[in-house]
């Protein structure tokens, strides 16, 4: 399902005790949970608002209590779904840093090389994130931390990096 107006702030784990709680495991980007009323959680392709009761975090999951969840029949339907915000509510970040679905279809350009191609997709893979871009057919990964990228132009939908030499070929 395309979510435009949504981005992702975990998915639901499992059910949490006996009256509807629900396990949430957090994203990266997710924000502070203390001070939201409401999440939206896609099921089964709609995305369905739920207003929350109470909110208790450990690490990186969070423990929901939803209204009108309650039971562990209706905690368990919701496993395996999407919780969601609006995109307008996401905090404004820093200049020079974005949320990863925001970049996607971004132009990579080298400061050497020319354009390499557009941004497919950000991955993660613990605590470091990679550019994944279309090069020439061929998929590159290009770190995010690190000294490789030089200006982000959210305006212009570019990101200018400055690979080294031999980078492409590896």
């Amino acid at each position: 399902m395309d979510r435009p107006d949504y981005f992702k702030i975990g998915y639901i784990a499992k059910s949490h005790g006996l009256k509807g709680e629900v396990t949430m495991v957090m994203d990266q980007e997710c924000p502070d949970l203390e001070g939201l009323a409401s999440v939206f959680i896609e099921v089964r392709g709609q995305v369905v608002p739920h207003f929350i009761q109470s909110v208790s975090v450990k690490a990186d999951r969070a423990f929901l209590k939803l209204e009108d969840v309650n039971s562990v029949e209706a905690a368990n339907a919701l496993k395996g779904c999407s919780l969601l915000l609006p995109k307008k509510e996401r905090p404004a970040l820093p200049r020079g840093e974005f949320y990863n679905d925001e970049v996607v279809g971004f132009l990579v350009s080298d400061s050497k090389s020319g354009d390499l191609g557009h941004i497919m997709e950000v991955f993660e893979s613990g605590p470091n994130r990679h550019l994944v871009i279309d090069h020439q057919g061929k998929e590159v990964l290009i770190p995010v931390h690190g000294p490789f990228i030089k200006t982000i132009s959210k305006a212009k939908k570019k990101i200018t990096v400055e690979l080294p030499e031999g980078f492409l070929e590896l």
